[in-house]
């Protein structure tokens, strides 16, 4: 059953008149404004590793809603397009930028130990509550990219997390609107849908940009190695400096949106869950490596 209409899907289609690597013009980085940021150096390169893994993650979501196929041919005609051009883009720009790090070989080692962990069976059974859980990752990517953006200078590192950044709130669009119509096929209670919710944000604060930002670290060479502090004491400071800066009002609504709440009641929870959420960001994180 496609749960989409076709007419929305070209609605969609013709809204989102999506950019292209090649446009960017790479040519035109200002790289006294980045080369020498080590935050960025560490958040941009394992951002290109866990974009560029996508695929097997996709792979599996897509077999997950095998029963629905408007939601599998999704996954796999556009969202791991645009999620594997993500990582293309970010590692062209990476390779212009720090041209000698090894970039294919570190992914190498990334990919080796991230790939075992994607696998169907990590998933929410409930696929309405695996709805709600991509609903809260893609709200997690659209605030980190956003976050991203506000800390660079450089224009078309800004131009590229800009693009970035809308195609994660458009994937978020889509999960949430498949997450309304299963909802509306066999409805799920808001306790279970609250449960999901705050599951998937306690995972992110181990996420896979931890195993990704091992191996960036581990193959950077003689990137920032001057520096003298050990593993930690960067990860420490590079989740700190995310975590001030993240949009968390923009994240707060997102997050809502899947309890299908009424509007002054959402309204009212709004300000009390974002003071509560911007807490929670700023405490420190556990079992980062």
């Amino acid at each position: 059953m496609h749960l989409l209409s076709s007419s929305t899907d070209r609605d969609a289609a013709t809204a989102h008149a999506h950019w292209r690597v090649e446009a960017l013009g790479f040519e035109r980085i200002d790289r006294a404004l980045i080369a020498d940021d080590q935050d960025l150096f560490y958040l941009l390169v394992s951002a290109s590793f866990v974009e560029t893994g996508s695929d097997t993650y996709a792979a599996n979501l897509a077999v997950h809603y095998a029963d629905h196929p408007g939601i599998s041919a999704w996954l796999r005609e556009r969202w791991e397009g645009e999620e594997l051009q993500h990582g293309r883009a970010l590692r062209a720009y990476v390779e212009a930028v720090w041209p000698a790090f090894p970039w294919q070989q570190a992914y190498d080692s990334f990919f080796a130990e991230y790939a075992p962990l994607c696998t169907v069976e990590e998933l929410q059974a409930d696929q309405r509550l695996e709805m709600v859980a991509r609903c809260v990752v893609e709200t997690g990517t659209a605030a980190y990219y956003h976050t991203l953006r506000e800390l660079s200078r450089e224009p078309v590192l800004r131009q590229l997390l800009g693009h970035i950044r809308s195609d994660e709130v458009g994937h978020y669009k889509h999960f949430l609107q498949y997450f309304k119509l299963l909802q509306a096929e066999r409805p799920v209670g808001r306790a279970r849908i609250a449960g999901a919710l705050y599951a998937r944000l306690q995972e992110l604060r181990d996420s896979d940009g931890d195993i990704a930002l091992r191996h960036v670290w581990a193959h950077r060479g003689g990137y920032f190695s001057e520096d003298g502090r050990d593993f930690a004491a960067v990860t420490q400071r590079l989740y700190g400096r995310v975590r001030r800066e993240l949009p968390t009002e923009m994240a707060v609504r997102m997050l809502l949106k899947p309890l299908l709440l009424p509007h002054r009641l959402e309204a009212v929870l709004r300000s009390p869950i974002a003071r509560l959420a911007t807490w929670l960001a700023l405490r420190p994180a556990t079992g980062h490596n």
